[in-house]
Protein backbone atom coordinates (compact mmCIF):
# COMPACT_ATOMS: atom_id res chain seq x y z
CA UNK A 1 0.00 0.00 0.00
CA UNK A 2 2.83 2.40 0.61
CA UNK A 3 4.84 1.26 -2.77
CA UNK A 4 1.15 2.19 -4.41
CA UNK A 5 0.89 5.84 -2.43
CA UNK A 6 4.87 6.75 -3.20
CA UNK A 7 4.05 6.26 -6.93
CA UNK A 8 1.12 7.94 -6.57
CA UNK A 9 2.83 10.68 -5.09
CA UNK A 10 5.68 10.80 -7.49
CA UNK A 11 3.60 10.83 -10.46
CA UNK A 12 1.38 13.71 -9.40
CA UNK A 13 4.81 15.49 -8.41
CA UNK A 14 5.94 15.39 -12.15
CA UNK A 15 2.15 16.14 -13.40
CA UNK A 16 2.18 19.50 -10.98
CA UNK A 17 5.83 20.33 -12.68
CA UNK A 18 4.55 19.96 -16.31
CA UNK A 19 2.00 22.63 -15.77
CA UNK A 20 2.82 25.56 -18.26
CA UNK A 21 3.77 28.93 -16.74
CA UNK A 22 2.33 32.28 -18.01
CA UNK A 23 3.67 35.25 -17.43
CA UNK A 24 1.89 37.89 -15.65
CA UNK A 25 2.00 41.65 -16.65
CA UNK A 26 1.24 44.72 -15.53
CA UNK A 27 -2.29 45.10 -17.60
CA UNK A 28 -3.32 41.68 -15.73
CA UNK A 29 -3.32 43.52 -12.53
CA UNK A 30 -5.38 46.61 -13.55
CA UNK A 31 -7.85 44.38 -15.59
CA UNK A 32 -11.17 45.03 -13.16
CA UNK A 33 -13.85 42.69 -15.55
CA UNK A 34 -14.69 39.72 -15.23
CA UNK A 35 -16.63 39.06 -18.56
CA UNK A 36 -18.64 35.86 -17.34
CA UNK A 37 -19.60 37.28 -14.01
CA UNK A 38 -20.96 40.40 -15.31
CA UNK A 39 -23.08 38.63 -18.30
CA UNK A 40 -24.66 36.10 -15.30
CA UNK A 41 -25.74 38.77 -13.12
CA UNK A 42 -26.77 41.01 -15.73
CA UNK A 43 -29.15 38.08 -16.95
CA UNK A 44 -30.26 36.79 -13.05
CA UNK A 45 -28.39 33.30 -14.50
CA UNK A 46 -25.74 34.14 -11.07
CA UNK A 47 -28.79 33.55 -8.48
CA UNK A 48 -29.28 30.16 -10.06
CA UNK A 49 -26.08 29.39 -9.78
CA UNK A 50 -25.47 30.56 -6.06
CA UNK A 51 -28.93 28.39 -5.01
CA UNK A 52 -27.41 25.24 -7.09
CA UNK A 53 -23.87 25.48 -4.94
CA UNK A 54 -26.53 26.51 -1.71
CA UNK A 55 -28.33 22.76 -2.83
CA UNK A 56 -25.20 20.78 -3.06
CA UNK A 57 -23.60 22.01 0.05
CA UNK A 58 -27.19 21.36 2.07
CA UNK A 59 -27.28 17.44 0.63
CA UNK A 60 -23.51 17.43 1.36
CA UNK A 61 -23.96 18.43 5.39
CA UNK A 62 -27.03 16.03 5.53
CA UNK A 63 -25.31 13.12 3.90
CA UNK A 64 -22.48 13.98 6.89
CA UNK A 65 -25.23 14.40 9.63
CA UNK A 66 -26.65 11.02 8.36
CA UNK A 67 -23.97 9.13 8.20
CA UNK A 68 -22.75 10.36 11.49
CA UNK A 69 -25.91 9.23 13.20
CA UNK A 70 -26.40 5.76 11.81
CA UNK A 71 -22.60 5.18 12.80
CA UNK A 72 -23.41 6.71 16.44
CA UNK A 73 -26.38 4.08 16.51
CA UNK A 74 -23.76 1.31 15.41
CA UNK A 75 -21.16 2.58 17.86
CA UNK A 76 -24.28 2.21 21.11
CA UNK A 77 -25.90 -1.24 19.77
CA UNK A 78 -22.06 -2.70 19.63
CA UNK A 79 -20.90 -1.69 23.55
CA UNK A 80 -24.11 -3.04 25.04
Amino acid sequence: MKKIAAFLLVIFAFAAQAQEKIAVTAADYSNNEVEMADVMRSEGKIYVLVGIIVLIFIGLLAYVIQTDRRVSKLEKNKIN
